[in-house]
């Protein structure tokens, strides 16, 4: 089951001509779960050529305008393809009044179901089939949310060799065994399924973190993430005002990544002070402490692959 990740756009506080502000997009297999719309997300979207119009669900991180603005234009292009599926959308309070507002004010036609769900507290926001989405507090200038994807254990390898060792015969008795379920070989002897099926494999786990304050708990909730998308919005002496706007360096970020021994890290949401060249800094001081930090970039693909 393939599991990809499209940064849509990397920017924070205002778009750049080679920079639109932040949004991602991730695909796991044929489920699309959009996380944040600024401005710029439908040129990407575009661009990259993917079914975008199918998103199930879009989890918006708090409503700040460059994390919103572009969601009215996702929400009137969805209307021109047959859709009978609800789009679902998370996010802090406030998520709901925008959306209102902006489908009345804009007169928008919509041809298929819109559910909003505030986030008030904590906790699983999204289930599908063997995995969920959980949201975490952050803090920010005004309520803000992270978001983490976590896919269940998988079952273990089934081994072919061993199951025709014990004299199970191919067949429906393989599958059985591979469900958990105890048979019986050719000799009656029954055989259990950890004779043949080894140990549960993990799933993968995709999070994102953005507009936040360094906060040491950000590392408990995205521990063990196969992809970390966090911001890394400003470079070392730049602290009391990252402090202020309730922001973090990339070295802060880069720590997240580092105390929740997460196994990639992709910084996002730059100050716009910074044009591509200078992202350069911030990488450079990130690896100091993570070194497998990243800098994302527009319409950029990472693949979140099994780890065996």
């Amino acid at each position: 089951m393939n599991m990809e990740a499209f940064i849509l756009g990397c920017g924070g506080m205002m778009p750049l001509p080679y920079r639109h502000l932040t949004s991602v997009l991730l695909r796991r297999d044929g489920d699309l779960f959009l996380f944040d719309g600024g401005e710029g997300t439908q040129v990407s979207l575009r661009r990259l050529n993917l079914k975008w119009k199918k998103i199930n669900a879009i989890f918006v991180s708090h409503t700040h305008a460059d994390h919103v603005t572009g969601l009215p234009g996702i929400l009137m292009l969805s209307s021109q393809v047959d859709r009978t599926e609800p789009l679902y959308i998370f996010g802090p309070p406030k998520i709901a009044e925008y959306i209102e507002t902006s489908r009345k004010v804009l007169d928008m036609y919509i041809n298929y179901p819109i559910v909003v769900k505030e986030i008030t507290e904590p906790g699983v926001v999204y289930e599908g089939d063997g995995f969920y989405i959980r949201s975490f507090p952050l803090e920010h200038t005004k309520t803000c949310v992270g978001y983490t994807l976590e896919e269940l254990d998988r079952p273990g390898e089934f081994n072919p060799e061993e199951a025709e060792k014990l004299k199970i015969p191919k067949g429906p008795l393989w599958g059985k065994l591979q469900r958990g379920e105890s048979v019986v070989n050719e000799d009656g002897i029954e055989i259990k399924p950890e004779q043949v099926v080894g140990k549960n494999r993990s799933g993968r786990k995709f999070s994102f973190v953005t507009d936040t304050m360094y906060l040491p708990s950000i590392a408990k909730e995205v521990k063990g993430s196969d992809l970390l998308i966090c911001e890394g919005m400003f470079a070392d002496g730049c602290e009391d005002q990252a402090k202020e706007k309730k922001h973090m360096t990339s070295r802060q970020a880069a720590t997240i990544a580092r105390d929740a021994n997460v196994l990639r890290m992709g910084l996002i949401h730059y100050s716009p002070r910074y044009n591509d060249k200078e992202l350069n800094v911030l990488l450079e001081q990130a690896q100091q402490v993570y070194p497998e930090a990243r800098l994302t970039k527009d319409r950029m693909r990472i693949e979140i692959p099994y780890v065996e």
